[in-house]
């Protein structure tokens, strides 16, 4: 009985350790608020204001999973799964022509970390997602991404079938390596993508730079290449020019803390060499052969709890066979309280302006009817 109950106590006794050395997580975010856009284009030609409810205004609502277990001498196995969702209706956020729904479309990794640093393989964003947090992304989200940070990457853009590796923090530098499969059967080249980048943290200083190029193919592997469901695609992912350069992107961004006052600025250019001549209604950002994106913004934190924001962005769209460019120009003015560590409440207030282009709109479905267009966002984000 004695020798029963001592195994027990040292079964019971490696089963607690090997707990102990694993763990999953879950958190999430609740992001909503209630938009008004004037001068929005009508199905009918016309133009009319709109009211409505959005979902991940600053930050794509979600609920992720993330775990690490301990596997001794420093290294560790390690997952994230997140799903992105629309809580204004409850659905799930997007698909694409390749499944038929992305439970997992945020981030779906899994691999190891240790002391040389870490390495994941999935769907993941490339490093222009991590060095937005010297931009306006950090403070107005989705607010901003029309006016360029959408198609620079900043805003967060997946790479399928992925493997990347990112150093450990050297004396406040931190590298990134990404390449991402193609898969297509006899052309290694058709539908890859690789990306190199870093940031370097010294205080109240941020600087980050980002390099990524992606190649069409019948699979890219860059997400923004594949066509959304139901839609039949473009140049970009035809088969004719598979493995052709698609796009490229360069982003560099710097941040630094004055006080109470964060000031950044940064500047990216995207090329698209395989976008066609576009028609009027398609001369956007994203039909452009090239764009140069530039942006200058602030946070002043009045008190702990209440922070005011300004951010202008400027982009400038070369087009295929046309003369001259097009130009967008938005301003954008907020306040962000925060009632908690986790929850806050959000107001903004933002101006779009197209010359030579379509206008975009500030909000997703709010494209503009003429050269100037006004959104007023109000909302609750809530973190858990």
């Amino acid at each position: 009985m004695k020798k029963s109950l001592l195994a027990l106590a040292v079964l019971g006794a490696f089963a607690g350790a090997a707990q102990a050395q694993s763990s999953v997580t879950i958190y999430g975010i609740v992001d909503t608020g209630i938009a008004y856009s004037s001068k929005v284009a009508t199905a009918t030609g016309g133009t009319g204001s709109k009211f409505g409810i959005n979902s991940g205004v600053i930050q794509g609502s979600r609920i992720g999973f993330k775990g690490v277990e301990d596997l001794g001498g420093g290294l560790s196995a390690v997952f994230n799964l997140e799903a992105g969702f629309t809580n204004d209706d409850g659905g799930l956020q997007g698909s694409d022509a390749v499944t038929s729904s992305n439970l997992f479309r945020r981030k779906s990794v899994v691999g190891l970390a240790g002391g040389f640093g870490t390495v994941l393989l999935g769907r993941q964003t490339d490093f222009s997602d991590t060095i937005s947090a010297y931009t306006a992304v950090n403070d107005f989200g989705g607010v901003v991404s029309n006016s360029g940070s959408g198609l620079n990457r900043l805003q967060g853009v997946r790479t399928n079938n992925s493997i990347s590796y990112t150093t450990t923090n050297l004396s406040g530098f931190t590298g990134n390596l990404i390449y991402g499969f193609g898969e297509q059967a006899g052309k290694t080249s058709a539908g890859q993508a690789y990306g190199i980048g870093g940031k370097y943290d010294n205080g109240p200083l941020g600087l980050g730079i980002n390099y990524y190029q992606s190649k069409a193919g019948s699979t890219p592997s860059d997400t923004s290449l594949i066509p959304a469901a139901g839609t039949t695609g473009n140049a970009n992912t035809a088969a004719a020019v598979a493995g052709n350069t698609a796009l490229k992107a360069l982003n560099v961004v710097a941040s630094y803390q004055f006080g109470a006052a964060r000031v950044y600025a940064n500047y990216s250019r995207v090329k698209q060499d395989l976008k066609g001549t576009p028609t009027v209604a398609t001369a956007t950002l994203g039909n452009a052969q090239k764009v140069d994106t530039y942006e200058v913004g602030t946070a002043y934190s009045l008190s702990p709890s209440l922070k005011l924001l300004a951010a202008v962005d400027h982009s400038r769209a070369t087009f295929n066979g046309v003369d001259g460019k097009g130009k967008l120009t938005q301003i954008s003015l907020g306040a962000d309280y925060w009632l908690s560590k986790r929850t806050d409440l959000y107001a903004f207030v933002s101006n779009m302006r197209a010359t030579d282009i379509q206008n975009p709109g500030v909000t997703g479905g709010a494209t503009g009817s003429d050269a100037s267009q006004t959104a007023v966002i109000t909302g609750i984000r809530h973190k858990f």
